[in-house]
């Protein structure tokens, strides 16, 4: 199942007050176009306007293929995400805490799993280096720049020099900036450096971070963009024909240079390619990359999901149950089956399927509240102990799943289980932004529960965590 999920609560980035103040806007428009460009780099945060993909079996796989690298890192196990973000960009970044985001246009543009292990071992390197705690470093001194160009433009104009005074905070403001785009490409290459040496250290060859790089290179001389010494000086990052050069002497002096990529990855990467084509792409798209001729499991993974959100069911669910046949214990091809029987309708159907994939995976949480959602939908009072059971271990392993809450206090609702009820819905509007409702929901909770009770803990920590960030929502619209 692969599901949009608007917010997580780990992406965090800089806030307007990141800049600096010394930067006035009301000091010229070419000033003020200046100190919105900076704030602009300062502060772009991809993931905040972006919906995050979730899928049980894409991020099984984004979690194998970083292991080793996360190993090599020294960060700890189990502490790294990698999320992938709706977004047909060829991108990838960290945004604050031990994650890694990746949008699905990266996914798309790789042909190799060692590209999409290249570009998660130097996002690793960004974390280990410290590089979003460290940003400040960059933007004090692009301010302190800007401090003295403004006092020099202040002392221009008092001077009665207006073009003067315009000239020195213009010069100041693009000093400031090509301060911080340095400071930018430093830490550029420090993650580079860091990257290749954990690739080297996973056992795993540079090459497919190489072909990534001349992948970028590629789209550079596509749109045109210079690649001359000058133009290095207005970027975030050093030209990839830098980067490939300075690589590839460390990548091929490596005993993994020859190494090919895990087969049983490969072919699981092509398998999340089919399917995320399947579910974002145009359906007439898909079924052009992968026509009927095509036999392979990508190709009936990425039709069937192709035919379901073109609402072809019997189409879709041929696709899935010769997906089956072929690998009756593979718990995503059931899932896929199931996903197409609830969502056309057919629940009682979708049962059988559902409850299979959610005992193969040992209650994975996205599949099991896939399979809780299908018993409430068949409004059938005698399946909601069971939806109320693997709901419950859905959201115990995974907090961050606002579905799964939803549907969990859909089951205390008609049990008449109010406060847990209004507990879940909290939980879901912390997660939906729904800051206000979700102090009132946690307040209500509160005060139905046993106090001292788990449960009663849990709502207080909800309320506060609301009212948090409720506050530092008012605090941003303010400046």
């Amino acid at each position: 199942m692969i599901r949009p999920v608007l917010i997580r609560p780990a992406i965090t980035g800089a806030s307007p007050s990141a800049v600096s103040p010394a930067i006035n806007p009301h000091r010229g428009l070419f000033s003020a176009f200046l100190a919105l460009a900076l704030a602009a780099l300062l502060l772009a945060s991809p993931a905040r306007a972006q919906s995050i993909l979730r899928d049980a079996e894409t991020e099984q796989f984004l979690r194998d293929i970083s292991a080793p690298l996360v190993e090599a890192s020294e960060l700890e196990e189990g502490n790294v995400d990698i999320v992938l973000i709706n977004a047909p960009s060829i991108n990838a970044f960290v945004a604050g805490g031990q994650v890694v985001y990746l949008h699905s246009g990266l996914i798309e543009a790789a042909d190799d799993v060692g590209e999409v292990q290249g570009v998660i071992a130097h996002e690793l390197g960004h974390i280990t280096g410290g590089h979003i705690v460290r940003r400040g470093e960059g933007t004090r001194a692009a301010s302190n720049i800007s401090i003295l160009s403004l006092l020099a433009g202040i002392g221009a104009a008092l001077a009665g020099s207006g073009d003067a005074a315009l000239a020195a905070i213009s010069a100041g403001q693009r000093a400031a900036l090509g301060k911080f785009l340095a400071y930018s490409r430093s830490e550029e290459s420090s993650a580079d450096a860091a990257g290749a040496r954990y690739l080297s250290e996973a056992g795993i060859s540079g090459r497919g971070s190489l072909t990534f790089f001349s992948k970028l290179q590629n789209l550079e001389f596509r749109y045109q963009r210079r690649q001359d010494d000058d133009a290095t000086f207005t970027r975030t990052h050093p030209l990839s024909g830098d980067r490939i050069a300075i690589l590839r002497d460390s990548y091929e002096r490596d005993p993994a240079w020859d190494t090919p990529s895990d087969p049983e990855l490969q072919a699981r990467f092509i398998r999340i390619k089919a399917k995320l084509s399947g579910f974002l792409a145009d359906p007439n798209a898909t079924l052009r990359d992968y026509p009927v001729a095509d036999q392979s499991v990508a190709g009936r993974y990425a039709r069937a999901y192709a035919y379901h959100k073109s609402a072809q069911v019997d189409l879709a669910l041929a696709e899935a149950e010769s997906l089956i046949a072929s690998a009756p214990n593979d718990p995503y091809f059931l899932e896929l089956k199931g996903q197409v029987l609830l969502e056309s309708g057919r629940v009682d159907e979708a049962l059988p399927p559902l409850r299979r994939a959610t005992a193969l995976t040992n209650s994975e949480p996205l599949i099991a509240a896939m399979f809780g959602h299908a018993l409430i939908a068949t409004e059938d009072e005698a399946n909601y102990p069971e939806a109320e059971q693997v709901l419950r271990a859905s959201v115990s392993r995974d907090r961050f799943n606002p579905f799964a809450w939803r549907q969990l206090g859909t089951v205390y609702a008609a049990k008449g289980d109010m406060p847990r009820a209004r507990l879940a819905s909290a939980e879901q509007q912390v997660m939906s932004r729904q800051y206000s409702q979700a102090i009132r929901s946690a307040q209500a909770a509160e005060s139905g529960l046993p106090a001292g009770s788990p449960d009663w803990i849990r709502a207080q920590d909800v309320g506060l965590q609301a009212r948090a960030l409720l506050e530092e929502q008012l605090e941003r619209a303010g400046r």
